[in-house]
């Protein structure tokens, strides 16, 4: 039996760790199997040797996201006690602090992940990335957030958002209305993305302006795209032929970003996706980066990590077809 001791001197991050009726933590004593007390602004960790140093790398990631204005959650807590488990405690504490942009109702937006934080390093470092993960872990409204990041500090001249109508077998000409119209319900993602990043009043100004442009794949071919940030979300749903299409649409100036889930592919042949194949072969390519993102960086409800693993678990679990 050890005790350790974390000096705490501010009251406010007190109440923030310990949580309404101090539901923190007691969820922190009984996935660690510690006893925690706080007196004199010192947290006293007490129990065996081993779960004390964890629960103390806890408690110091907890405050470190305390310190760089995040809310701890549920979800949030539990976590970094999973990070810790993997002995990545440390990795916590160095997590960016930097803002990728303000939305428009003034709420700083940060990577929450360790695999977010990844994310976002390789967008700034890469003309291209791949993000490959489950549904909820911000692949697509994070690109958005570094396109307009991007476009407000004047280091491209447009945003273009573009997603497969798998749906309508990209023969969008059948559908009713102007092109607009037709690839509206498929955009609708990149729209309320753009929405809390801009404000609708400023997303239909820039929309008129042509600085935020809907092209979707059937209409991109012939073109060259300067001085843009380009984003292909729902990419698993792409051909290898419209993949390849896309990757060599873009000129001077440009980004593109490619997200995906390969565990959710609408295509007749799931082998077929142009998203599979295209990591398989750009994997070694300079300026090219492949981020995987996992259940962990579910950052929208707890419980659908637990969807995610339980997803997982059962395709595991099943004889794969011969």
């Amino acid at each position: 039996m050890i005790e350790q001791t974390v000096s705490v001197e501010r009251l406010e991050q007190i109440v923030a760790l310990f949580g309404s009726f101090d539901k923190n933590i007691k969820d922190i004593e009984a996935r660690c199997g510690v006893t925690i007390v706080y007196r004199d602004s010192d947290i006293k960790i007490s129990g065996d040797a081993e779960r004390v140093y964890e629960a103390t790398q806890v408690i110091n990631g907890l405050l470190a996201q305390l310190a760089r204005g995040e809310a701890i959650t549920d979800q949030s807590l539990h976590y970094v006690i999973d990070l810790v488990r993997e002995g990545k405690g440390e990795d916590l504490i160095a997590m960016s602090e930097d803002v990728i942009c303000i939305t428009a109702k003034g709420r700083p937006l940060k990577p929450k992940t360790l695999g977010q934080t990844h994310y976002i390093e390789s967008l700034r470092k890469n003309t291209v990335t791949f993000c490959i993960g489950p549904a909820g872990t911000g692949k697509t409204y994070l690109a958005v957030a570094m396109a307009v990041r991007a476009f407000r500090a004047h280091q491209v001249n447009r945003i273009i958002l573009t997603r497969p109508a798998v749906e309508a077998g990209e023969k969008l000409g059948f559908l009713p209305g102007d092109l607009q119209n037709k690839v509206d319900p498929y955009l609708r993602p990149l729209y309320d993305a753009l929405f809390d990043m801009m404000g609708a009043e400023s997303f239909q100004r820039y929309m008129e302006r042509g600085n935020i442009e809907v092209a979707p794949l059937a209409y991109m071919r012939g073109r060259t795209l300067d001085d843009s940030y380009i984003i292909l979300d729902e990419a698993q749903n792409t051909t290898s032929g419209q993949m390849k299409m896309l990757l060599t649409r873009f000129g001077s100036n440009a980004k593109v970003v490619i997200t995906g889930d390969v565990t959710q592919i609408d295509l007749p042949d799931p082998k077929a996706s142009g998203l599979v194949e295209a990591v398989k072969v750009l994997r070694d390519v300079p300026d090219i980066g492949i981020v995987r993102l996992s259940g962990k960086d579910v950052i929208r409800h707890r419980l659908i990590q637990d969807i995610v693993k339980a997803y997982d678990q059962y395709y595991q679990s099943r004889p794969r077809s011969r």
